[in-house]
């Protein structure tokens, strides 16, 4: 079998796809996507929400490449509370800036699979980046001390849901928590 890369027409900045740790929202094949090296991100100029305007990559344009280590539910965001339904989270371990200009040739679906040698990239010369840790959330307030719990002041169920379903990129209603006292 030969192998596979995912490309993905997005509006979203550089930035914004590091922050989420790859490129998100994808309704995909998820064994398939999976089973890619890697995920090419070709920038979409034509959205009303697009992103990163400023940077001289024309749409259709091919702006950065990620090592593709998961292929995960989407996660809520502050935006959103709610993960939305059947779409996914293509993780990258590390990701590379490229400018291949025409990559997207205008199909209509915004993810397409090719062969990994479709595009000619030469992956060896590429500068490759570790994407940063991620963050946990949601962060303790400023006055909570562990040298002084009393100052504490916790956070409800729903917070604690949340904040684990960020950590561990599931939906919160998939998290289940026990008290015993």
């Amino acid at each position: 079998m030969h192998q596979e890369i995912a490309v993905v027409l997005t509006a979203k900045s550089v930035e914004r796809i590091i922050r989420e740790g790859g490129s998100a929202s994808w309704r995909l094949d998820r064994t398939r996507a999976r089973q890619c090296a890697f995920a090419v991100c070709t920038r979409n100029t034509h959205a009303d929400w697009a992103e990163g305007l400023e940077t001289d990559h024309a749409h259709g344009s091919a702006f950065l490449i990620g090592k593709v280590s998961g292929v995960v539910p989407c996660k809520p965001t502050p935006e959103n509370h709610e993960a939305p339904e059947n779409r996914y989270l293509i993780e990258f371990s590390e990701f590379a800036r490229l400018n291949l200009p025409n990559v997207w040739k205008g199909e209509r679906n915004p993810i397409k699979y090719m062969p990994l040698d479709a595009l000619g990239i030469d992956f060896a010369s590429l500068k490759w980046e570790q994407m940063p840790a991620k963050a946990i959330s949601p962060q303790a307030p400023a006055e909570t001390s562990p040298a002084n719990p009393s100052k504490a002041k916790g956070f409800t169920m729903a917070e604690a849901k949340i904040g684990l379903a960020l950590f561990y990129n599931v939906a919160p209603d998939a998290i289940k928590i026990t008290i015993r006292g």
